[in-house]
């Protein structure tokens, strides 16, 4: 199985970007080696995504969706060239339909979508983040207990540590880098969960999947490393190899983030 994982900033958006080139998501689908696609921050009610994915879709590829509650906002989704046999979407009460959590069965693994809230330092917004966290681990100390291949991808709006942020030492205080965030990530894999691309590429700089579209930060890949596989004890032991498709150059991006693809060899 190969699985990538992209924050795609719009689904519209990543489709019509660079479309004149052919570039965008609907020819990287085509391109793709991929066997299963988690999308973050579409941005889209159901409809709205079916229809800007409606070409991969004729292609073959399945959806399962949840599309976010507020205009605008959110979203994620899962895209699988087998069929998806089970879908089950949000956490908890509160996150049930914010569309921020989507897992799916297919493949003889369970494959989970998640878009991290983003947060903000010392305000409302860092304690909703804080909520989501915990929601989350509770359902990831669910799946730990499956027997069979689990895998949580997505954009976790976490740099689990300064290898994974050039610019660390400016963001010590800020959300996505904060010692409480950053030790919500070491429990859980200190719980059994693994982050596969860190383990295949270990005391590396990155590699990152999130530049700013402003400056020179895509330039100067002075991104951040945001975007994980974590996997559990079952799956983990499967990746081979792992690597971000960072575009040649900034013309040729069609988000500021970069998929984030991995390779499982062997049966679940």
């Amino acid at each position: 199985m190969i699985l990538t994982t992209i924050n795609v900033n719009g689904i519209r958006a990543a489709v019509k970007e660079r479309s004149e080139e052919n570039l965008g998501l609907l020819p990287w689908l085509a391109e793709t080696k991929s066997d299963v696609v988690c999308l973050q921050e579409t941005r889209a009610d159901d409809g709205q995504l079916a229809e800007a994915l409606a070409p991969a879709l004729a292609d073959g590829w399945q959806l399962a969706s949840a599309e976010p509650h507020m205009k605008g906002r959110n979203g994620v989704a899962v895209l699988s060239r087998t069929p998806i046999t089970a879908a089950r979407v949000g956490l908890g009460d509160e996150f049930a339909s914010h569309g921020r959590y989507l897992e799916v069965d297919t493949a003889d693994v369970t494959v989970a979508s998640v878009y991290v809230p983003t947060g903000e330092a010392e305000t409302d917004k860092q304690v909703e983040k804080e909520r989501f966290m915990a929601q989350l681990a509770g359902r990831m100390a669910e799946l730990s207990r499956k027997r069979k291949g689990v895998v949580v991808c997505g954009d976790w709006n976490i740099a689990a540590s300064e290898l994974d942020i050039k610019a660390w030492k400016n963001n010590v205080k800020k959300s996505g880098f904060l010692p409480s965030e950053r030790q919500w990530l070491a429990e859980l894999m200190a719980a059994g969960w693994t982050d596969v691309v860190r383990e295949l590429h270990p005391e590396v700089a990155g590699p990152y999947s999130w530049w700013s579209w402003r400056g020179k930060a895509f330039d100067n890949d002075a991104g951040w490393r945001i975007d994980y596989h974590l996997a559990n004890a079952k799956l983990a032991p499967r990746a081979t190899q792992a690597r971000v498709e960072r575009a040649e150059a900034y013309a040729l991006r069609w988000s500021d983030h970069a998929p984030v693809t991995v390779h499982y060899e062997g049966s679940a």
